[in-house]
């Protein structure tokens, strides 16, 4: 029989099952290394941002935290200050002494505290202090400190009168002065019960100003003229693009006249005086604490101290007398500023104070006013 060749397998058709790997690769397979992942290109270092902007906006970070947390304290504060209602924690039905101060500039309206500048006192919210401890039964005297210049005419005498209404309903009322208690300063005070003052204090300076402030020849430098159409020829006598008239001047003079001898006769009226001997104080000069405690416009000196333990004693109370402070005005307002911050430079231009030394203060000129010493090398102020 003879042997067939061997057949070549016929091709079968492809299977749809999987290949198994459970069978054993080849020798040649297991002794290969596994391929390698082809190498990543290598990445561009990030961009860092310029050392400029870098510092610039740590810079605004920094300053937005620092404001972030300023205004959280001051709030805080603001809360608390609302909580407490006062000065000193008192036990509820003691009897106390309403504290209200006069600071700063005295104008007719609210009162202006700032953050960012300087204060000024408004007869408005002074007034709603008297009245809000006239209504307090328990309030049995009224301290009043004071360290202002003097402002405004119409908002002094707005004061002068609330404390005479005080007195009227039978509460004490004593004046402590501090550094400055001049011109609105002293009005303010003449009608109290009893006025103290340190021997250093500056008072007294009783008398009226008005001011017109002639800027015609700085505006023909920079060539500023001005047209003005009015009702009559004395409404403009204020203006500073040119000096005053005559007439002008006359009614000034009589307007003057008329609110100082108002001056005169509120101070004679609260010191018991009399009418001559107030005027023969009364030509604007400031005096110490000591020599207006020699005059009869001081009745003792003293400090803050001594007028608490006198106003208390006068009251018929015992000891010290707890204090209770009506004030500060509206948080948001002292923050932010009010119109009265506006106000002092329209009341030293266009209106009238008690004395030019108010209005020094107020326009921020009191330095240019003190006389200078010469400097010995140069000559010069």
């Amino acid at each position: 029989m003879t042997e067939q060749p061997p057949q070549p397998p016929k091709d079968e058709p492809p299977s749809s099952e999987p290949p198994r790997t459970d069978e054993p690769a080849a020798s040649t397979a297991a002794s290969a290394p596994p391929p390698q992942p082809p190498p990543r290109p290598p990445m561009p270092p990030p961009a860092r941002p310029s050392g400029r902007s870098w510092q610039w906006g740590c810079g605004l970070g920094l300053a937005g935290c620092l404001i972030a947390v300023m205004l959280g304290i001051f709030f805080v504060l603001a809360a608390i200050m609302g909580t407490l209602g006062g000065v000193e924690e008192i036990e509820p039905g003691k009897e106390r002494l309403a504290l209200i101060r006069i600071e700063g500039i005295i104008v007719a309206g609210e009162s202006g505290f700032s953050m960012f500048g300087g204060g000024a006192t408004g007869s408005d919210d002074v007034v709603d202090q008297i009245e809000r401890a006239i209504r307090d039964e328990g309030c049995k005297g009224i301290l009043l400190r004071i360290n202002s210049p003097g402002g405004s005419a119409a908002g002094s005498q707005e004061i002068y009168h609330a404390i005479n209404r005080a007195r009227e309903e039978g509460k004490i009322v004593v004046a402590s002065m501090a550094d400055v208690a001049a011109s609105g300063g002293y009005y303010v005070a003449a009608p109290c019960d009893m006025i103290f003052a340190d021997p250093a204090t500056i008072t007294g300076s009783i008398g009226a100003i008005a001011i017109h402030q002639n800027m015609a020849g700085l505006f023909d430098k920079i060539g500023i003229e001005s047209e003005i159409i009015k009702s009559g020829p004395l409404k403009d006598m204020f203006q500073p693009t040119r000096p005053l008239s005559d007439d002008a001047r006359e009614v000034i003079t009589t307007l003057i006249a008329e609110v100082h001898s108002q001056f005169v006769e509120d101070v004679a009226a609260g010191r018991d005086m009399e009418n001559a001997d107030v005027r023969v104080l009364a030509d604007g000069r400031i005096y110490s604490g000591q020599q207006a405690v020699e005059n009869g416009l001081v009745d003792e000196l003293g400090g803050m101290h001594e007028a608490v333990m006198e106003a208390g004693r006068m009251a018929g109370m015992k000891g010290r007398p707890p204090l209770k402070e009506y004030g500060p005005p509206n948080f948001l307002r002292w923050l932010l500023g009010s119109e009265a911050m506006q106000q002092r430079a329209v009341a030293v231009t266009g209106g009238l104070l008690y004395d030019d030394f108010a209005a020094r203060l107020a326009l921020g000129s009191l330095y240019r006013a003190i006389p200078q010493t010469p400097n010995k090398r140069t000559g010069e102020p």
